[in-house]
């Protein structure tokens, strides 16, 4: 639920401090992946909450989490510590009415350690360009592959810090009652978040190969829904498989949903960061309203206007409505989860992101 956003639906956060590092180095920003951030008073749904509600929502870190985010803070300037508080803050407004309540707390700690683990994945293509140890440290969830610190042209510190966040998840996932019915579906689900990331870096330097069916089919995997669903699951021992199909219907919907409240409110950002993974940006590059070698002339305003002067975002918000309307009038039931429920904490999150606004 990738991006400046950690992943899943941290997408879209933007960190002072990774902004002035920019500044300083000239390094675009890609994020990966929460949901919409920035203004979305645009959109239609819930209402817009004072930030009174997040401020009394916002708590202190877990223990694990936190020592990881000490770990953390010792070796990177990426992102800021509320970044962590403020996902481990919102994950119980979507987790799946099914997770039993003598799991809910571990099953949100580990949500947030899974998020830091993607989010410095995301970090290291798309704010340092490291491809080399980006490759390295995705051995971590590789079965069957070991990451190697001391391999020529990796960061060494990076992998040893990613394998302790990863070997944290991975001890928490022990005592998960149903890991095993799930596993194999969580390694899947974690490679599209993953794969997702590699093709907004690949977009962003290639702005040739722009389309707007690879920015649906990848990009909004970026969102992290599906292995954030999956964790959930495996800690769900009343959750009745039959109702699987439906609830995966269901969050291929929100999870496009997810994505699109990104896209429509961070595209004038990032174009002028040089990420052009917006599915706002690549249409317009499909459509010819933007050329390649209009990016590489850096004036961002007339960009933005001619994107505008096309009603190219417009459409992406009446396609947000339309996906809206779907989801609340589906009617489908599922007699182990409530469905409904679901739909109504994604609807949340968008809340959360204007309560949070300028303090993210």
């Amino acid at each position: 639920m990738g991006s400046d956003g950690s992943a899943g639906l941290v997408t879209g956060y933007y960190s002072p401090r990774g902004r002035q590092r920019r500044a300083e180095t000239g390094r675009p920003r890609v994020p990966v992946s929460t949901l919409s951030t920035g203004s979305i008073d645009r959109l239609p749904g819930p209402s817009r909450r004072g930030t009174d509600r997040w401020r009394r929502q916002a708590q202190e870190l877990p223990e694990r989490v936190d020592r990881l985010a000490d770990a953390y803070d010792r070796q990177f300037d990426d992102r800021d510590r509320f970044l962590w508080q403020w996902i481990y803050a919102l994950f119980p407004e979507f987790t799946l009415s099914s997770v039993a309540d003598e799991h809910a707390r571990h099953v949100r700690t580990q949500k947030t350690i899974l998020t830091m683990y993607v989010t410095v994945l995301d970090d290291l293509l798309e704010t340092h360009g490291d491809r080399a140890t980006f490759l390295e440290v995705c051995k971590c969830h590789q079965e069957g592959l070991e990451p190697d610190p001391d391999r020529a042209a990796v960061d060494a510190d990076t992998v040893e810090f990613v394998q302790r966040v990863w070997a944290a998840f991975e001890a928490g996932q022990e005592g998960a009652p149903r890991r095993e019915a799930f596993a194999d579906v969580f390694a899947y689900d974690l490679d599209q978040t993953i794969n997702a990331v590699e093709y907004s870096a690949v977009l962003s330097s290639t702005p040739e190969m722009a389309n707007i069916t690879g920015a649906r089919r990848y990009d909004s995997h970026n969102m992290v829904l599906f292995a954030y669903t999956d964790l959930d699951l495996m800690y769900s021992p009343a959750f009745d498989l039959s109702d699987f199909g439906a609830l995966r219907d269901l969050v291929w919907d929100l999870q496009e949903m997810a994505r699109i409240g990104n896209w429509v409110t961070t595209w004038e950002r990032e174009l002028g960061e040089g990420d052009y993974s917006s599915g706002v940006v690549v249409t317009a590059l499909q459509e010819g309203v933007l050329a390649p070698e209009d990016l590489a002339e850096g004036d961002h305003e007339r960009l933005v206007r001619s994107v505008r002067d096309h009603g190219i975002e417009e459409r992406y918000r009446r396609r947000w409505e339309r996906l809206h309307r779907s989801v609340t009038r589906r009617g489908v039931e599922a007699g182990s989860v409530d469905l409904d429920a679901l739909v109504r904490g994604m609807e949340t999150v968008f809340e959360f992101h204007l309560a949070s606004e300028g303090l993210k």
